[in-house]
């Protein structure tokens, strides 16, 4: 159909769509899907999935997933479920269209929650034209408050919530998560380069986690000569992982 754009996440990999009103695939949902342990068998609840994008990025690093997105956008979840259904995942990966603040899915029924939620606040800058992007970049369609109240709703008792944000936002995030119940238990920080400023952060918390962050190691993009760092080629499967 006119409008699709299909690729694949690595030579022979599994293929991911988006259409034209939608933003194409960022470094954001790469980073982000870096960031959690996986093992086979997890219950994985993407929050705001959009096309599918970061459920796949997670199946292609563990395939023994179980991944439920939920998404407000009609026509995002026809791309995700046609996703699912060419790379043959329709038993492990199906999208639901659905408001995340009346999320339909059973409490307590997840293992992880992942979420690339919107980084600025409704009014802030000039917002995107198209609906499906403005909803992805601004707190328009959901707030940070939203998005932690259904991760704890979901999630079960040990449960992980990962999400990527901006630094900028890092109090607002901490007290938010903490609020409704979900203890942030790693960050790391992402930099373009060693000696330049975060651009962006990753935090991983518990639902009924006890208390202490762990502060890991920046996640560093380039080398002091502009190439990707080994890690990045690692996230964008150019490279394999380390066992």
């Amino acid at each position: 159909m006119s409008g699709e754009h299909w690729e694949e996440l690595k030579p022979g990999g599994l293929r991911f769509v988006y259409g034209n009103g939608q933003f194409p695939p960022g470094l954001d949902s790469f980073l982000l899907a870096s960031l959690p342990r996986l093992k086979p068998g997890l219950r994985v609840c993407d929050l705001g999935c959009g096309t599918g994008l970061l459920g796949l990025l997670l199946l292609q690093r563990q395939r023994e997933l179980m991944v439920t997105g939920l998404d407000i956008q009609p026509e995002a979840v026809r791309l995700a479920n046609l996703a699912a259904e060419a790379n043959g995942l329709t038993g492990r990966m199906s999208a639901l269209l659905g408001d995340l603040r009346e999320a339909p899915l059973s409490a307590g029924r997840f293992d992880l929650a992942v979420c690339n939620p919107p980084y600025f606040p409704a009014g802030s800058g000039l917002p995107p034209r198209s609906g499906a992007r403005r909803a992805a970049r601004m707190e328009v369609a959901c707030t940070l408050e939203d998005v932690c109240r259904a991760a704890s709703r979901l999630l079960r008792w040990g449960g992980a919530f990962c999400l990527i944000h901006k630094p900028e936002r890092l109090t607002d995030l901490l007290c938010t998560l903490r609020r409704w119940g979900l203890e942030p238990k790693r960050l790391r920080m992402v930099s373009l380069r060693a000696e330049t400023a975060p651009s962006l952060l990753l935090l991983e918390s518990r639902r009924g986690g006890r208390p202490g962050l762990a502060v890991e190691e920046p996640l560093i993009l380039e080398t002091p000569g502009g190439a990707p760092t080994a890690e990045l080629n690692r996230i964008y499967f150019r490279e394999e992982e380390p066992l």
